[in-house]
């Protein structure tokens, strides 16, 4: 990436999504949503689309605008849409949070703003959809189909989330209700399974490879657990719609789709672990290790979901299955690699104009990994402790656990502004001349 555009508002996404983290945590400890509330409450609405729209999905966003150039060697089309897009996301995020809440009946009536949020934010997720997949289209290979069916993905959950919007304010006609009534599953696959975990793979092909000084996986190799993914991702759309128009049920499509996508994490288990194997950099810095616990979180979260399957325990511990998804993997590796990323980004910024002209420090110096590896620890440590509580029904510790994570949390965050205020760079080499100091939110360049 030396060399690359630096993207003016990945940082302005990255603070955005760590916000809405801050808030869904804060209405977890204070008792909003499940477990307090059934799975399909509004309450529980409000906190799952904060965590997968306001916290994963623009963290997403905010690294695409920066990989995605550097993955297929050229700009964006429209890089001036990433600042609107981001403007719309969160309006409309807050309507459909303000939506949940009026249907609720905690706010007055109000929830015309569900289908009016749904159409924003819609507007605002299909602005960086069609920024990104224009650039991708130009070389779909390796690491870009991941994030090109990512997308796909995306557009599926946007589109079914638009239609629900409509049909909980009474207006979609009768097949919205009909879809409203059988296809949350497939949204929910579709969201944390295509867009989310497909596109964190792709991007952590490449990042994981590079971090380590690993050679890059053969196309052919890497792709399989890609074919297998689109693949499952197909059969639940695609064949839950289908089965859906039959008003047959899901039951047989989600067990197809769970087969096939478990094929595809075992592959890209495989593909991991060669890269491990094969890095130059024995001594892993903190954002590696700490991606190898999400990992492990991953394969712990496929053993939990196959152990309810088999069980018959789905519709018990499905939300502690969820949970275990979102922030033990999802959340566990976004957090790893903004560690990096942010780090790396600040030091571009900063240091690269005046490289070769005046002492500057390494990435490395930007942050102190041992004050800040306990945070991520305390992090992971409420992440456990808070899937025990949702599977032994405990309601109250969950919300103590809950607020570990929020300590966590709030911890690797601040070590986040330090890097961006070089706050541990000591000396002259902080600021050499020609040098200017970062923003907080933005990119100056």
């Amino acid at each position: 990436m030396i060399g690359a555009k630096i993207s003016r508002w990945t940082m302005s996404y990255f603070a955005a999504a760590l916000g809405w983290l801050l808030v869904a945590l804060a209405m977890l400890v204070g008792g909003l949503g499940y477990p307090a509330a059934e799975l399909g409450a509004p309450d529980t609405l409000v906190v799952v689309h904060a965590v997968c729209i306001g916290w994963l999905s623009l963290s997403v966003c905010g690294a695409l605008f920066q990989f995605v150039p550097v993955l297929v060697a050229r700009p964006l089309p429209f890089d001036k849409w990433a600042l609107p897009a981001l403007f719309l996301i969160n309006v409309g995020l807050v309507c459909l949070i303000l939506g949940f809440l009026s249907l609720a009946g905690r706010i007055a009536p109000a929830v015309w703003l569900l289908p009016a949020g749904s159409v924003v934010l819609g507007a605002g997720l299909a602005m960086v959809a069609l920024d990104l997949g224009l650039t991708l289209v130009s070389q779909p290979k390796g690491s870009a189909l991941f994030v090109i069916a990512g997308l796909g993905a995306l557009c599926a959950t946007v589109a079914l989330g638009v239609a629900f919007a409509f049909a909980l304010a009474g207006s979609a006609g009768a097949y919205g209700d009909a879809l409203l009534a059988a296809a949350i599953p497939i949204h929910a696959i579709a969201g944390l399974g295509g867009w989310l975990t497909l596109t964190a793979m792709g991007v952590s092909y490449r990042l994981l490879a590079m971090f380590m000084l690993s050679a890059d996986l053969g196309e052919r190799q890497s792709t399989s657990a890609l074919k297998f993914g689109a693949l499952a991702l197909s059969v639940a759309v695609v064949g839950g719609l289908f089965a859906i128009g039959l008003e047959a049920g899901l039951g047989a499509v989600l067990i197809v789709a769970a087969v096939l996508g478990v094929i595809s994490l075992a592959l890209y288990g495989r593909d991991i672990a060669t890269i491990y194997r094969s890095r130059k950099r024995r001594q892993l810095e903190l954002n590696m290790r700490m991606a190898t616990v999400s990992f492990a979180n991953l394969a712990a979260t496929v053993t939990l979901g196959t152990v309810i399957i088999v069980s018959g325990k789905v519709g018990v511990h499905v939300g502690a299955f969820a949970f275990l998804a979102v922030f033990g993997w999802l959340s566990g590796l976004i957090f790893a690699k903004l560690y990096k990323i942010v780090a790396f980004l600040t030091w571009l910024e900063t240091y690269g104009p005046v490289m070769g002209r005046a002492p500057t420090p390494r990435v490395q110096d930007l942050a102190v990994e041992r004050r800040s590896e306990k945070w991520f620890i305390i992090y992971f440590l409420g992440v456990w402790a808070a899937t025990i509580m949702l599977m032994m029904g405990e309601g109250q510790a969950f919300r103590g656990a809950a607020a570990v994570m929020a300590v966590g949390s709030i911890g690797i965050i601040h070590e986040l502004v330090r890097v961006r205020r070089l706050s541990d760079v000591a000396g002259s080499r902080r600021l050499p001349a020609g040098a200017i100091a970062p923003s907080l939110l933005f990119a100056r360049n």
